[in-house]
């Protein structure tokens, strides 16, 4: 799926030669890596393009897969609170492999949402669960769900 990521609006700032940014969701600085300006640019897509509900929206948040403590890149969850779309974001350098959707779907073992995004801000792939399955998207889903 293509997707135009609105004119970045981010606060950003240098300290001691590295850059940070300000993380909307999260309320606090961050360093600027590459999977975070992606992260960040998929975040402000699903607010001011797709109008997703910021007061539904978590980054960053720990979860455990099978033993192990992971973290989620983003999740949006329905008006009843459930998770609903799974967003794993990659930096622009990082391939979308096979390897990426075995990540998410991992994670979505434990937050199980009916939407699995992957992204690394050049290319979006999306899918969405039916059944056992999986169904590829072209779009991501409207809210309001």
């Amino acid at each position: 799926m293509q997707l135009q990521f609105p004119t970045p609006q981010f606060k950003t700032r240098t300290v001691g030669g590295k850059t940070f940014i300000h993380c909307t969701l999260r309320r606090r600085w961050l360093v600027l890596t590459p999977e975070e300006w992606v992260r960040q640019n998929m975040a402000a897509y699903l607010l001011q393009v797709l109008g997703y509900p910021k007061a539904l929206m978590a980054a960053e948040k720990g979860i455990v897969v099978a033993g192990l403590k992971k973290r989620f890149d983003l999740l949006v969850f329905d008006q009843q609170h459930q998770p609903w779309l799974l967003v794993e974001c990659k930096g622009d350098d990082v391939p979308l492999t096979e390897e990426v959707l075995h990540q998410a779907l991992r994670y979505n073992m434990a937050v199980p949402a009916a939407y699995i995004i992957i992204t690394n801000g050049v290319q979006t792939l999306g899918w969405k669960r039916s059944g056992s399955g999986l169904e590829s998207m072209s779009t991501l889903p409207p809210w309001p769900v």
